[in-house]
């Protein structure tokens, strides 16, 4: 790969701050993110121009546009710092994970009333059938003995005396 010329260079460093800019404000390609990838696709260079070249001797030297790259992620961790959060698939994430916990504790609470309701009825169905057997008991003990009499049946027709009806 050849050199660049100044004018191209200057062409492209304007072409990355323009999509740092747009990545920076939340617009994002179908697709992409607020990261290097999108941000060369965005800017129609190569992702490798953001990262340090070595040299033949093995030293290194910075990428064509590596300033751009740091100028790019301090900017993001400072948004990410002042609370804002530039991709809306973090904040749907995050949004997503409050709906969790606040389900997940929605669940606790329910099932902590079926236990109190369970047991409630486990309760209830004990004393009425401790009533009844005490029913049953008192039934049999006023049938032993002879000297109570029973009432008489309401004829359908006729309410009771006292009632509305």
């Amino acid at each position: 790969m050849g050199q660049i010329s100044s004018a191209e260079r200057r062409r492209n460093e304007e072409a990355i701050r323009a999509a740092m800019d747009r990545l920076l404000k939340g617009d994002f390609p179908p697709g992409g993110s607020c990261d290097l990838k999108t941000l060369a696709t965005e800017a129609g260079v190569t992702r490798t121009a953001f990262y340090p070249k070595k040299n033949r001797d093995g030293t290194t030297r910075p990428g064509p546009y590596q300033h751009l790259a740091e100028e790019f992620q301090q900017r993001l961790r400072a948004l990410r710092e002042a609370g804002e959060v530039v991709d809306p698939r973090i904040a749907q994430i995050e949004r997503l994970k409050a709906k969790v916990a606040e389900l997940k504790e929605r669940l606790a609470q329910r099932d902590e009333t079926v236990v109190e309701l369970t047991t409630f009825k486990e309760l209830a169905v004990s004393r009425l059938a401790a009533q009844h057997d005490e029913i049953v008991r008192l039934r049999v003990q006023a049938a032993a003995v002879g000297n109570v009499r029973g009432l008489l049946a309401a004829r359908p027709e006729t309410a009771p005396y006292g009632s509305c009806s």
